[in-house]
């Protein structure tokens, strides 16, 4: 009985065609699990340390702080975990617009980036991140600030999650993001950076 149960699914029209396309979701799943993607790098010296600047096919994709044999291993976890394996190839040509920018940047030249950005994250980090992005430079705004302008006024837990997270730190400037009591609080690069990056905008004043 099991064998022609079997077999009598498989002539009915609707099961077999529901059988092929989960079949065929299952398939796609695994083809998207081992797509691999090509990242350009460059590396630079800062007034904090080397950079490495990663960019994919749609724009920068992060910044990290340290060389990439520094860094490589986080760098791959993060996207690992959002299903990415990914081949570096150093390509500075590549990269020459973000630099440009950044050493404009560090030499007090440039207030604001002017470039494409690949935003890898959940959708809720993405709405801080670009909010953030919105900071002006040389001021500041703390966690809970920022939860009340996505409208989220209880967030600023997560709020604190999501800057942290920030991939592209300098660029979405997370180092202008504030405790509510003034102070600088945690900083993923280290506070001596952020301490760094907001006299080098003329905001270290403004905060205790």
């Amino acid at each position: 009985m099991g064998d022609s149960d079997d077999g009598n699914r498989y002539k009915s029209p609707v099961l077999l065609e529901k059988l092929v396309k989960t079949s065929f979701t299952g398939l796609k799943a695994g083809l998207i699990m081992i797509k691999r993607s090509y990242i350009h790098y460059a590396e630079m010296n800062s007034p904090i340390g080397t950079l490495t600047i990663g960019k994919s096919g749609k724009g920068i994709c992060f910044i990290e702080f340290g060389s990439l044999a520094d860094t490589r291993a986080n760098i791959e976890a993060w996207l690992k975990r959002r299903l990415m394996n990914v081949d570096f190839q150093k390509n500075e040509q590549e990269l020459k617009p973000a630099l440009q920018q950044l050493q404009q940047y560090f030499q007090g030249e440039r207030a604001a980036f002017d470039l494409p950005l690949d935003l890898i994250g959940t959708k809720f980090q993405t709405l801080v991140w670009n909010k953030i992005r919105e900071i002006p430079y040389g001021q500041t705004k703390s966690y809970k600030n920022i939860a009340m302008e996505i409208g989220a006024p209880k967030a600023v837990r997560a709020i604190g999650g999501a800057n942290n997270q920030n991939p592209i730190p300098i660029i979405i400037p997370c180092h202008r993001v504030i405790g509510s009591n003034g102070s600088m609080v945690g900083y993923g690069g280290g506070l001596d950076k952020k301490e760094y990056l907001l006299r080098l905008e003329g905001a270290i004043q403004k905060i205790s």
